[in-house]
């Protein structure tokens, strides 16, 4: 039998598996959660908030946990406590809470909702899926550039044929 879901606390990190990527919203209790949506996303969208790589606007949302969520299975995941402070809770709550309803500046590679979170939480903006990504994109690149140096090398110590 699985463990229950332990209740997040309000300040918490909330990390929402989605089929292609991690969602992230703030705990603020009482069921609810805040975080960035695309203007056009509905709660639970799931797969359909792809979309917000396309747009350049978000919109603060609180919405129920539940509803955010929808079928996808998340997880409070604060994993950057043991680097940076946590901000106290009912500071992180107050600034989630003064957003919510405006329209913000969203960048898929800078201002997304996990640098959302981790700003509210920690005060400082990041996200390690975009820098996953980008560190995995750039040792692929490396990859590629050394197996075709290796083909250029190999096909010119082929003897010509005369």
């Amino acid at each position: 039998m699985r463990a229950p879901i332990p209740e997040p606390k309000p300040g918490d990190l909330i990390e929402i598996f989605r089929p292609f990527y991690r969602h992230w919203a703030i705990y603020v209790g009482d069921g609810y959660v805040i975080h960035l949506a695309p203007p056009s996303e509905i709660a639970g969208a799931g797969a359909a908030s792809i979309m917000s790589a396309l747009t350049d606007k978000a919109m603060v949302k609180k919405e129920l946990l539940y509803d955010v969520a929808g079928r996808d299975k998340y997880q409070v995941n604060n994993k950057h406590d043991d680097k940076y402070p946590p901000l106290p809770p009912s500071k992180i709550i107050q600034r989630a809470e003064e957003l919510v309803g405006q329209e913000v500046l969203y960048k898929l590679t800078s201002e997304n909702c996990e640098h959302f979170v981790n700003g509210l939480r920690y005060g400082v903006a990041r996200s390690d899926q975009v820098r996953d990504v980008v560190v995995a994109a750039g040792v692929a690149g490396v990859g590629l550039a050394a197996m075709g140096l290796i083909g250029v090398m190999f096909s010119r110590n082929k003897p010509q044929k005369q």
